[in-house]
């Protein structure tokens, strides 16, 4: 068989197929084999979404914990989900690839999931001494529901940071064909995750709030069952990338040979530093942070045995701008932080303030308040597709951008529109405050106000996911170095464990301060007698300063291209 003959049979990228053969091009990848990564992403996140939406109400009603304590268990479970990815990308970069990351974490999910189903279903297992509101657990109880619920976390952490660019690597980079499916692929992923969550925040919510908890998280392990099946199912069709080192020593590397040569002057002339011929990533410069191009200054004490380098004295440029790039995304990394605290209220605080209003619909169905967040995966839905179709068209008129606004432009869109979703809720609020002092109804557990005043912040919070979210995977990926691209996707997922844990410091912090002198606080247990309002308005306070931060940052930031990379 010829060049020619042979670069139509395989793909050109150096994937290789289940048995470590050159992959196919006609037998493995493209949507023969994304296929089954779409019903596993489906699934998946019908049994993320199905568990942890009312995860707040299972805490306080079964675990007996309070509103404060109960909502800073969650934001911290939800912190980790979004921290243990950095375990699952490092993993597939370093040592396992994506395929095998994934079919190993599957299973500590799956655990978990059955775990969790076993503590709310089992005698000995649940929590005991019920009586219609509340029960009152051993210490052995809420033990097995935290291990559980962690391990949960540990699975989600090696299938978040893979199994996107898993499906990306069904399509074969050096094909023009499939390059143009791949861009197609990502659209077909983010739909099918936010169909699973949308089937589950109203099939789910009211399981368990009508059925039972048994039930209610019996369902979600089944459908992770299912989406490991269909995982598997699709292996013999599957293109796998190898892995391609560990992206963490070649950071340690630049940092450890910076120091050693800080008296080291750094050449006028950027081509008398160190350099690999065949580094694919050498397109990339950056001006800033300039101290750490010491790294690749030469000296006599670099070189070792047989003329080799000792890459922790001597990097190469390359390795030098890698760094530099990671360095220049950090401050964008910690802009999301103030607004992905904002959005973890959708779990929580949202959740109380619906608790305490009336959730009927008609006269005989009552909504569970965290179905809810369904009307933010629909804005999610309704934004992305009027996003594409008609802001970006229009946008473009004026910007001259092919994208309409720039990915800075659109993450600061949404950081000014999630300052408007904590006023509206905080608005609510005080309207339902002033119904409780009116009618002297601080010991009623309703208020009759409908729950689905609660509609315009969830709405708004969709709206703010569609800009800054997309905007900042995006961005990540587009300005991150080629060796580093997964490394990034999870650095940006982590935005989202911060925010969570943030929340948790700030509601620990003002009910620590608003409780003196035997005050109830702002988030007390009776929320008739708090002030979730002011709780609401700190955060609106806090995202506004964020933008102004996010201003100045922004315009300091000059854009990389990564020649050769697909946009």
């Amino acid at each position: 068989m010829d060049i020619m003959e042979e670069s139509d049979v395989y793909t050109e990228d150096g994937t290789v197929d289940i048995h470590k053969n050159p992959a196919n091009k006609k037998t493995t990848g493209n949507w023969k084999a994304c296929r089954f990564i779409l019903v596993n992403v489906c699934c998946e996140r019908f049994a993320y979404y199905g568990m942890s939406k009312n995860l707040v109400d299972y805490l306080k009603s079964r675990l007996n914990q309070g509103n404060a304590t109960a909502a800073n268990n969650v934001t911290n479970w939800f912190g980790t989900c979004y921290i243990t990815p950095l375990i699952g990308a490092f993993l597939a970069d370093a040592y396992l690839g994506r395929y095998w990351t994934i079919a190993t974490f599957v299973f500590i999910y799956v655990f978990g999931l059955t775990l969790l189903t076993l503590s709310a279903s089992v005698p000995g297992l649940k929590p005991g001494n019920c009586n219609s509101d509340t029960c009152h657990p051993s210490s052995d109880q809420t033990a097995v529901f935290f291990v559980a619920l962690y391990m949960i976390a540990l699975g989600i952490g090696g299938i978040e940071p893979c199994v996107s660019s898993f499906g990306a690597d069904q399509f074969d980079e050096n094909d023009e064909a499939e390059k143009l499916k791949k861009s197609s692929f990502f659209n077909w992923f983010y739909f099918s995750a936010n169909v699973g969550a949308f089937v589950a925040t109203t099939v789910i919510s009211w399981i368990q709030m009508n059925i039972g908890w048994g039930w209610g998280f019996g369902v979600p392990t089944v459908a992770m069952v299912i989406a490991v099946m269909f995982f598997f199912s699709g292996s013999r069709y599957y293109r796998l990338q190898r892995p391609q080192g560990n992206p963490l020593t070649r950071i340690f590397q630049v940092i450890v040979a910076a120091l050693r040569k800080m008296s080291v002057e750094v050449p006028e002339d950027k081509s008398q530093l160190f350099e690999i011929a065949d580094d694919a990533s050498s397109n990339i410069s950056v001006e800033q942070v300039r101290f750490f191009d010491k790294a690749a200054v030469e000296s006599q004490s670099d070189s070792i045995n047989d003329g080799e380098v000792n890459p922790w004295r001597l990097c190469s440029v390359t390795q030098v701008e890698e760094l530099k790039c990671i360095i220049t995304l950090l401050p964008f990394w910690a802009s999301g932080i103030v607004f992905a605290t904002v959005y973890s209220q959708l779990n929580t605080l949202f959740v109380l303030q619906g608790n305490t209003m009336d959730q009927h619909m008609g006269k005989h169905f009552e909504i569970p308040s965290d179905s809810l967040s369904l009307f933010t995966t629909v804005s999610v839905l309704f934004c992305t597709l009027v996003y594409d179709q008609f802001i970006v068209p229009f946008a473009r008129k004026f910007t001259r951008q092919e994208r309409g606004f720039t990915q800075i432009q659109r993450m600061g869109i949404g950081l000014v529109i999630s300052i408007f979703a904590m006023i509206t809720a905080g608005v609510l609020e005080v309207v339902r405050l002033d119904y409780v002092k009116t009618h002297n109804a601080y010991d009623a557990k309703k208020i009759p106000i409908s729950i689905f005043w609660q509609i315009p912040q969830y709405l708004l919070v969709g709206c703010v996911e569609v800009f800054t979210f997309i905007g900042q995977l995006e961005f990540f990926y587009d300005q991150a170095p080629e060796a580093m691209i997964s490394l990034c996707s999870a650095l940006s997922l982590t935005t989202k464990a911060l925010g969570n844990y943030l929340s948790t410091v700030l509601v620990t912090v003002v009910m620590k301060m608003t409780k003196k002198k035997g005050k109830p606080g702002w988030i007390p247990d009776n929320l008739n007698r708090g002030h979730l309002d002011y709780f609401f308005y700190l955060l609106a306070a806090l995202s506004f300063l964020n933008f102004l931060v996010y201003l100045w940052i922004s315009k300091r930031y000059k854009y990389k291209k990564a020649i050769g990379r697909a946009h």
